[in-house]
């Protein structure tokens, strides 16, 4: 492990040279690639210079014990050189994790996907209470939001909706968050009060860049139409709507938040690259999951991931066997509780696999 942390170290000092090069800065993509790949490496590089120094007094304490005559002076060393093993092995750990390669798409946006399922009116509440839950969760996270569209349910929530996130490794943190959530409840309409089961299924997509995703323009079909659902006048004067159909896979995306025709076409546009991207994932993790006994982030919406019960205000995650009593302050947003334990679990299972950097 050391041999590898000094190639490390070389190539982040060689970054650091990089990032002061006048001809680096004028090119500001290549700038941000080799900026990131140099903090990606900061943090190793942080507990390699304790590590290195745990290990250098260790040597010193050793050495006393070895020399040294005094009593006194031998018990200090001896109690010393306890603490600084257990560091060691603290450190030890720590750099092994750190030393698991990120998935490369996790530094990239997303587009979230909520969708009602079984259940009727009840699912489409439910997809609200899980759009609110995210929407909270970005809040916290500093990240940004924007529906892309939205399609509501007949007694509130959503049938459908799409939106943009925005931010800081944010695929990396909602890709968790992927397939059939559960919710077992008394609805409001339910006058026996009986327990209800409902369904909603979530995809979380990293966004992909026009560079990931070629469409050609013979392969696209783009109508405008007039918005439908709340907005005022403007909805239905102006043709600002629009929906794109991508002829040899038949995907069909319509966009209609925004006033302008402009604005939606960008939108549709960039979640129908991300759909096509979407292909090409699966492959890859496919071939991922074949090396590991258990992938949390698969992304497979059909399998069901978590339920919340609100009789025993509980949310339970059968990926990880993770039971928490505290469905209010998760729907409130509070998820990162259940994102760290999936993302220990998916690195445990890269470790058991011998992937590092």
């Amino acid at each position: 492990m050391l041999e590898k942390l000094e190639i490390l170290q070389d190539r982040w000092r060689n970054l650091g040279e990089q990032l002061n090069d006048p001809e680096l800065i004028r090119d500001m993509k290549r700038y941000k690639q080799v900026h990131k790949q140099y903090k990606d490496l900061d943090a190793i590089m942080e507990a390699f210079r304790e590590y290195k120094l745990v290990l250098g007094n260790i040597k010193d304490s050793e050495q006393i014990l070895y020399v040294e005559k005094d009593s006194e002076l031998r018990e200090m060393a001896r109690e010393e050189l306890g603490l600084l093993e257990g560091r060691k092995e603290e450190l030890d750990a720590r750099i092994r994790q750190l030393l698991i390669p990120k998935d490369p798409e996790d530094a990239r946006d997303a587009i979230l996907e909520i969708r009602a399922g079984t259940g009727g009116d009840e699912a489409s509440l439910f997809a609200g209470d899980l759009f609110k839950m995210y929407s909270r969760y970005v809040e916290r996270q500093g990240w940004k939001l924007e529906v892309v569209s939205a399609s509501e349910g007949t007694s509130g929530g959503y049938k459908e909706i799409i939106a943009n996130v925005i931010g800081d490794d944010v695929y990396g943190r909602l890709k968790y968050e992927s397939g059939v959530h559960r919710v077992q409840r008394v609805p409001a309409t339910e006058s026996q009060g009986r327990v209800h089961t409902s369904a909603a299924t979530v995809a979380v997509l990293p966004e992909a860049d026009e560079v990931d995703v070629v469409i050609r323009p013979e392969d696209i079909r783009i109508d405008v139409f007039r918005a439908s659902g709340a907005g005022g006048q403007h909805i239905n004067k102006t043709e600002s709507a629009v929906r794109v159909v991508h002829a040899p896979t038949g995907l069909v995306v319509e966009c209609q938040d925004s006033r302008s025709q402009i604005k939606n076409r960008e939108s549709a546009m960039k979640v129908l690259r991300t759909r096509l991207y979407e292909h090409t994932l699966k492959e890859h993790l496919d071939k991922i999951a074949g090396k590991r006994k258990t992938l949390v982030s698969t992304g497979d919406r059909s399998a069901k991931i978590r339920t919340y019960n609100f009789s025993q205000g509980r949310v339970t995650d059968h990926r990880i066997n993770l039971t928490l009593y505290a469905l209010d302050d998760v729907l409130g947003g509070q998820i990162d509780s259940l994102v760290d334990a999936l993302q220990l679990a998916e690195n445990a299972e890269k470790m058991k696999a011998g992937e590092t950097i």
